[in-house]
Order: structure tokens, then sequence, then C-alpha cells
């Protein structure tokens, strides 16, 4: 089934704007110590249909799949477009979905073929959504890279998560998991040192999350100025609490083998990402790297 063939019935006749009002409150910097953009769920707009107005123009307004307003909008499926009616209008190509009782943001990111923390990010950083907005892949990823080249001018993050150059156990990008032989995308660098070895911002910053997250383990995420962010991961312990500010060179924590670590030898997992309307967008850290 392709991915424009997904349709999802809403109970009755509630909008989307009405099960989104139903959803819990939304992380923010200011709330959660997490900073994540809105849910996608809540940048939906409305559009009045005007005389002369077709489906295929109104979708090529918003730079959107015909197929996209449809699925948003079940009473077009009859091929009518009334004059005056309103039409839910998302803000990228993509389905609402409603999990399943049981299932994991993870599971359905693996069913839909999209990286679960963009999903999870797209999603406004729910912990337990029962609805949430599944973007199509190939348009989501078109649109990230568009936001990522908008930094490109941003002031440069340069600096280096240990106190000693460390071999690269498993670099950034497609992958082929060493334990499972499962292809995936590694977001970030995998670090070899010691259990115990000092962990330290590779820039100034203020810590916006310190704790455990899944499959990250204990995970410490500093924002940068930018729209930048790093990411260091599988900590055994962590030194800094959401809200402080750290410099350059500050330990934040410790290497160890919290989580679900991809290699079976401590390592830290480090990670740089850029801010982007889809959430945090996952860079290349050799980039960011200081050697």
């Amino acid at each position: 089934m392709t991915f424009r063939n997904h349709v999802i019935l809403l109970c009755g006749l509630v909008s989307i704007f009405e099960l989104a009002a139903t959803l819990p409150n939304l992380a923010t910097a200011q709330d959660s110590g997490v900073s994540c953009p809105n849910s996608a769920l809540n940048s939906f707009q409305r559009h009045q249909v005007a005389p002369g107005e077709t489906l295929k123009s109104i979708a090529q307004s918003y730079n959107l799949d015909p197929a996209t307003i449809i699925a948003m909008n079940p009473a077009l499926q009859t091929g009518n477009l009334v004059v005056g009616s309103k039409l839910q209008i998302p803000p990228y190509d993509g389905i609402v979905v409603e999990i399943p009782r049981g299932q994991t943001l993870r599971q359905v990111a693996t069913k839909y073929k999209i990286r679960p923390d963009v999903l999870f990010e797209i999603n406004g950083c729910q912990k337990n959504p029962t609805v949430v907005f599944v973007p199509n892949r190939d348009r989501a990823l078109r649109h990230l890279a568009s936001e990522s080249s908008r930094t490109t001018n941003a002031p440069k993050l340069a600096g280096y998560p240990l106190p000693e150059i460390a071999k690269e156990g498993l670099p950034y990008g497609w992958q082929i998991n060493p334990s499972t032989g499962q292809v995936f995308f590694h977001s970030g660098v995998e670090l070899l040192a010691a259990k115990g070895t000092p962990v330290q911002a590779i820039g100034s910053g203020v810590v916006v999350f310190a704790g455990e997250q899944g499959s990250y383990g204990k995970l410490i995420i500093i924002n940068h100025n930018g729209g930048l962010q790093s990411r260091y991961s599988q900590l055994d312990t962590l030194k800094v609490s959401v809200g402080q500010q750290v410099k350059k060179g500050d330990i934040v924590g410790t290497v160890g083998t919290t989580g679900t670590p991809t290699l079976n030898q401590p390592s830290l997992h480090f990670e740089v990402r850029s801010s982007s309307s889809l959430g945090w967008v996952a860079q290349d850290p050799n980039s960011y790297l200081q050697r």
C-alpha cells in the first residue's frame, strides 16, 4: 500500500483541531526542559474554498499533494469541492494516525518508515501521544534539507567531548548494526572510551535535558547559539542539571553503557543537531568535532 493510500477515519465528525485540543500539553523549553517545536497537529490551517478553485490549485498554493488534502478532509473522497466549505490544511504532506492501544511511537515510526526521533519531535515531544502526524518521508527529508541549509552561516560550534581523541567505533549515517545485521540510520558517532571517562561540553550553552531517555540511556542535551544542539548519551553519570549554563570544556557526565548501545563496549554516543520547523535535525558530528 502506498503512502497516499493511507487515510485515517477520525471519530465521528471531530475535526483535527478539536482532536489536537484533547491531547496532553506539548513539551516546550519552558515547561519540560526540552526544546521542541509545536506539534504539527497544532500547525494546521483552515482554507475556505473560493469560487473557481480546484483541489489541484488549492494543493499547489500550499505546496501539498492533493492526496494529502483528501486524507485530511474525507468528504472530498466523493469528488465534491463545495464553494464556501472549510478544509483542514496540514503544514506539509502527511497523514494523521491514531496510535493503537499497546503500540509505541517507535512502532508507528517503523511501520511508516520514518526515523523515530523525527516523528517524536514534529509531534511536540509528547511521551505518550494517542494521535500523531506522520509526514511523507521523501517530502519531509527534502524539507529538512532545505531548513538545514539555513544554518550554514550560523556561529561555528567546535570542540571535543572527551579529554583525549578517541577511536570512532561507529560513524554517522546509514550503517549496518554489528549485532543484528540490519541497516539503520546512525544519528551520531560512537567514540570509544573507558567507562567513567569524563564527558565535556563542546561549546557554551544551556542544558535543556538531563536524565533517562529510552534507548539513549542517560542523556544530556545542550542548546547552543545559532540554532545548534549537542547530545551526549549512554552516560554512566550526569554532572549537570536542566537550566544550567555551561562553558566549553565543562564536565557534563561520564562515559557509560546505559540505554541500548549499538556497540558491546563503552562509548560516548555524540550528536549535533540543528533546529528546523520539523524539529532538531541530526547533522554530521565530524563537522563540529575539533580534533
